[in-house]
């Protein structure tokens, strides 16, 4: 596949990075000389300085024979004019990073696709709506929803006294044959090794294991795991960066009560004007002794999310010593999600992870209507639809030639999530949610083509 993508940012960096590893044939375009040189001296992509939005810079990067042109630039303005013209030019399919949310909300009226934008994406805004996710479902420390929650993807610490630890997966099943949810992934505590989970595989105390659940499933999970279903109400958000304030606005529209810190005193004053359900501090959230006197022991949750990643941990650690329920740090270093549940940290999230899951999906073999990749796990979840000559299409799952990297965790049919075991037939329109590993990802995709 050959892809372009304008903005050798983080963004982009990123996604240049892992689609490298894919062996796309990727092209980064950017005016910026050094991170283009970093670029091209740490990946296997051709790079390319200049104006993204220069007709000549894009048909010498051969735009006119591009499956995908991604625009992740800082500004909206050249992502937005980029896909425009990519598209005028020959190229397939278009996606570009924006930052003013309306342009989603209103994408409908507004038929950015007629005009030659096939998908908007806002990496500030995936993150709010990670956010708010992870306070509904606030005992656990990761969570993804498929098709409006009918099938619901949670990750959890196991303690030592969830029943299933020490059992065999076929053995929890047999014991807990009513339940709702589906292991499909988990690490070995202190090990950077993701197990597909088997039949004879066994859970153990420490394991970060994710499920697919459907909605009553949730509650069980909580039971299960020993964990307790913390009500959340009073928050407090550490920065008015974009994150800042769009979780901060969207936490007050579900009747959140929220307390924004933020340094910048103009800034702050601003925040304030455009949240008007909000209480805004202007003040250093590093300092401890001011989060104390503005009752950060009364807080159920802390949300850290400067721009620096070190004070967002820092600032969650203390959050935690006082006994908040819930810590959610922002950082921008992939390799800080090694650490997270060894330094106590419940949730960190990353920009560039959540912006690439949202484009991976356009670049995948198959019908792909959405993908994950877990936080800190070698593996991806995808949501496949089941076409009419699917190799799958028919078959009982038991009889597939499945590879044992990848399970299948749920599937959604006529709006309804079901978990389904070995004895389930997979039929023409079904959407199935399937985990794997990256090594087997063209076999599954092969089977849904």
């Amino acid at each position: 596949m050959k892809i372009l993508i304008a903005g050798a940012g983080e963004v982009g960096f990123h996604l240049a990075k892992l689609l490298s590893y894919e062996s796309q044939d990727i092209t980064l375009i950017d005016n910026d000389k050094v991170s283009l040189a970093y670029a091209d001296s740490h990946l296997d992509i051709r790079v390319l300085r200049g104006d993204a939005t220069s007709i000549e810079v894009l048909r010498d990067a051969r735009v006119e024979s591009s499956d995908l042109v991604i625009g992740v630039t800082s500004s909206e303005t050249t992502n937005i004019t980029l896909c425009l013209l990519a598209k005028q030019l020959g190229c397939k399919r278009t996606i570009a990073r924006i930052s003013n949310t309306e342009f989603i909300d209103n994408k409908e009226i507004l038929k950015f696709d007629e005009l030659g934008i096939d998908e908007l994406i806002s990496p500030e805004e995936l993150a709010a709506m990670e956010i708010q996710m992870l306070l509904n479902k606030s005992a656990f420390n990761d969570t993804y929803e498929f098709e409006d929650g009918k099938l619901i993807m949670v990750g959890v610490l196991l303690p030592s006294s969830a029943p299933f630890v020490g059992k065999m997966v076929k053995e929890a099943a047999n014991i807990f044959p009513e339940l709702h949810f589906m292991p499909i992934a988990l690490q070995r505590m202190g090990t950077q090794f993701t197990v597909i989970p088997r039949g004879d595989t066994v859970f153990k105390e420490g394991d970060q294991v994710y499920f697919i659940t459907v909605k009553e499933g949730v509650d069980e999970l909580y039971k299960l795991t020993g964990k307790k279903k913390e009500e959340i109400k009073n928050v407090m958000i550490l920065g008015g960066s974009k994150v800042g304030f769009k979780a901060a606005r969207d936490l007050c529209a579900k009747k959140f009560n929220v307390k924004l810190i933020e340094k910048n005193k103009e800034k702050a004053f601003d925040l304030a004007d455009d949240l008007p359900n909000a209480l805004v501090i202007n003040a250093d959230g590093r300092n401890v002794e001011l989060l104390e006197e503005e009752s950060l022991e009364s807080m159920d949750a802390f949300i850290a999310v400067t721009g620096n990643s070190e004070t967002n941990i820092m600032s969650c650690l203390v959050a935690k010593s006082k006994r908040i329920k819930k810590t959610i740090a922002l950082v921008e270093n992939m390799d800080y999600f090694q650490l997270s549940h060894s330094i106590g940290i419940d949730t960190l999230i990353n920009k560039k992870l959540l912006a690439a899951n949202n484009i991976f999906r356009h670049i995948r073999k198959g019908e792909v209507v959405a993908l994950m990749r877990i936080n800190n796990l070698n593996a991806e979840i995808l949501e496949f639809v089941v076409k009419s000559n699917s190799k799958v299409t028919g078959k009982v799952i038991r009889e597939m030639n499945f590879p044992k990297s990848a399970t299948i965790g749920g599937v959604v049919r006529n709006d309804e999530g079901i978990i389904a075991l070995g004895g389930f037939q997979i039929q023409e329109g079904d959407r199935v949610v399937v985990c794997c590993l990256p090594e087997v990802i063209p076999v599954i995709e092969r089977l849904f083509l």
